[in-house]
């Protein structure tokens, strides 16, 4: 028996209606973009949502740079000694440069620390072991001459699994944004 006789043989075999039925499902591709478009809409979106968090995530490093440089500015010029400026006042002129969706009382630390010279300036780990802000901050703006070291640290949320973005550096999926500004004092 040869191929054309197999294949006659099993056309016998089916009912009429069912091989124009699948006849017609091969012929029809009405459906076939929406099918094609929920394979790939998911993957889709989700790089969509990934590339607006990286955007976002490079925003708000660049306002925190532009934030910690003005408000570094009031102490290097003597303003915060001499006017009485505390670490909440200072920690709201950070916040002044910052977009309005960020949460600058619970998320955002700030740590000012004074060495005598660059030489001696030593500043512990933002993180700690378990990759959680590590804390012991302190507010020293230091006097005339001497080298101030203004940090700021804001932990952001992600949106995104790590598996997408590779953003997240710290414990449950978060990402520390810092900024920094050294500077010697003006004397005043």
């Amino acid at each position: 028996m040869n191929t054309t006789d197999k294949s006659a043989d099993s056309q016998r075999r089916r009912p009429r209606g069912m091989s124009r039925l699948f006849r017609r499902f091969r012929r029809n591709s009405d459906g076939t973009t929406a099918i094609e478009f929920g394979i790939v809409a998911v993957p889709f979106l989700g790089l969509l949502i990934a590339i607006f968090e990286t955007t976002l995530i490079f925003f708000t490093q660049s306002a925190l740079e532009t934030g910690v440089a003005n408000a570094g500015r009031l102490i290097r010029t003597g303003q915060v000694q001499t006017q009485g400026i505390s670490e909440a006042m200072f920690k709201t002129s950070v916040c002044g440069s910052l977009a309005g969706y960020l949460d600058c009382n619970a998320r955002l630390t700030i740590d000012v620390r004074s060495f005598t010279n660059f030489a001696g300036v030593t500043l512990p780990a933002a993180l700690d072991e378990n990759d959680e802000l590590a804390g012991g901050n302190t507010f020293s703006p230091g006097a005339t001459s001497e080298v101030v070291v203004v940090r700021a640290f804001y932990v952001w949320d992600m949106i995104t699994p790590d598996h997408i973005t590779g953003l997240s550096n710290m414990a449950g999926g978060k990402r520390l944004i810092a900024a920094a500004s050294a500077f010697r004092n003006e004397p005043f």
